[in-house]
């Protein structure tokens, strides 16, 4: 089996970690640590982390249970981070290896969290403890800080910017290269009813993703449609069950009327661009305004329906809110926000950024699929749609390690990545890491 560059425990640690299903559940108690915030399974992918790197010689650490560290340099030294988060979403449908093990084929790499976000958090954990076993003495701290609860609700790293300390500067390879100075406001809008529903309708399994299934029970009749996920900061490249599974109802002729959200998103929604439906028509240097219908349910509870919305940096939330609360009401749906995160914004003459995009151009020739032309198109400061850690860590930013021109893997079926390319990953953050630390 080609497993590349990367050495036998290095390739058993990859697999172990690929092997825990570190979905975010409710809180739960463990008989020897205690209250799990997140439940089991992400910690005990935190757990097996820390162990790992405290059997390397690295010192580690865990605050509340929900994010943990592990690091090497001189003690008391300036503190330089590389944060990332070890939980993931849900595996969805569509996979054509077993989502939690680690399979590999044709030179791919192929699991849930190869790519968003354990997959860079080996890496960076890879390249550390390489610099260490080669001497290298740093004059600062390195530390990997490693939330369980990215995919959720980032209250992980929230608690360690509040009890942990905070570097001199981070970064965070949980996005795309090149370096990303600006984030998106981000947003769950609730549209619902308590009344009971005349329908019984489900899809989607977290509101980052877009959902790839969808059924609905109407009179009596079942339907049933299927979808293609994507990370919904880029709802272009998936297909949404919830619209397909409508289509198919109008298809047969079945009224829903009698609901009031099914009738929503059908005449609110679906026959308008997202710009239109959001009200947001502007588009600045972070982009335009994008929205995923992500979570339905419909029943005996009532209808509800979570759409995640991400909003250009210089435009307010509030007026989305305003706007689907006006269009919501003549169905007499209420409106509520289920979660915000403010915008970030970043300077690009920051002199970390120069360091980190000259690391960048030197190494982006050695990703798969790269083309001499990307070296005019794909270089400078980029915003982007999704969120990372950047905006709950001071002194952050979001650094790979997707490539611009390679097909989005956040939250896809059959995640995948190079093997090829992971080992860049190695080799850029490992740069990053030295000249940081200088």
């Amino acid at each position: 089996m080609d497993i590349s560059s990367l050495t036998t425990e290095e390739f058993s640690f990859i697999s172990k970690l690929i092997s825990i299903e570190s979905t975010g559940s409710e809180p739960c108690e463990d008989p020897e640590y205690g209250i799990l915030p997140y439940g089991a399974k992400p910690f005990e992918a935190l757990k097996f982390f820390l162990d790992t790197a405290s059997s390397a010689g690295m010192r580690t650490g865990i605050i509340d249970n929900r994010v943990g560290f592990c690091e090497f340099g001189p003690e008391n030294s300036d503190l330089i981070g590389i944060v990332c988060h070890l939980d993931v979403v849900p595996a969805g449908d569509g996979w054509v290896t077993p989502p939690f093990e680690l399979t590999i084929k044709d030179g791919i790499m192929y699991g849930r969290g190869i790519v968003d976000d354990k997959g860079p958090a080996l890496a960076s954990f890879i390249a550390m403890k390489r610099l260490m076993d080669s001497g290298f003495k740093p004059s600062k701290r390195i530390r990997l800080i490693l939330g369980t609860d990215e995919e959720r609700t980032c209250s992980c790293v929230e608690t360690y910017a509040a009890k942990g300390e905070i570097p001199s500067f981070s970064i965070t390879p949980d996005a795309e290269f090149p370096v990303i100075y600006a984030e998106k406001g981000i947003m769950h809008i609730r549209i619902s009813t308590d009344e009971p529903s005349a329908v019984t309708a489900s899809a989607g399994s977290a509101a980052n993703m877009v959902p790839a299934s969808a059924t609905c029970t109407i009179n009596g009749k079942d339907f049933a449609a299927t979808g293609k996920t994507a990370h919904a900061s880029k709802p272009d490249l998936g297909i949404n069950a919830i619209f397909e599974m409508i289509k198919a109802i109008d298809a047969s002729g079945t009224d829903y009327s009698s609901s009031p959200l099914l009738s929503f998103i059908a005449k609110e929604i679906m026959p308008y661009t997202q710009a239109e439906y959001t009200g947001c028509h502007i588009t600045d240097e972070s982009g335009a305004v994008t929205a995923n219908p992500a979570l339905l349910s419909c029943g005996a509870d009532g209808e509800s329906l979570v759409i995640d919305i991400r909003c250009p940096v210089s435009y307010s939330m509030d007026e989305i809110t305003s706007h689907l609360a006006m269009k919501a009401a003549e169905y007499e749906l209420f409106v509520e926000v289920a979660s915000q995160m403010a915008p970030l914004y970043k300077a690009k003459d920051l002199p970390e950024i120069s360091v980190l995009t000259e690391i960048w151009k030197e190494n982006m020739s050695s990703y798969s699929g790269f083309q001499p032309d990307y070296l005019e198109q794909f270089t400078e400061p980029i915003a982007i749609g999704g969120g990372t850690y950047a905006r709950h860590m001071p002194g952050t930013i979001a650094f790979g390690v997707q490539t611009p021109w390679q097909e989005d893997q956040c939250h896809q079926a059959n995640e995948c990545r190079a093997l090829k390319d992971f080992e860049t990953d190695i080799k850029v953050l490992t740069e990053a890491i030295k000249a940081l630390a200088e």
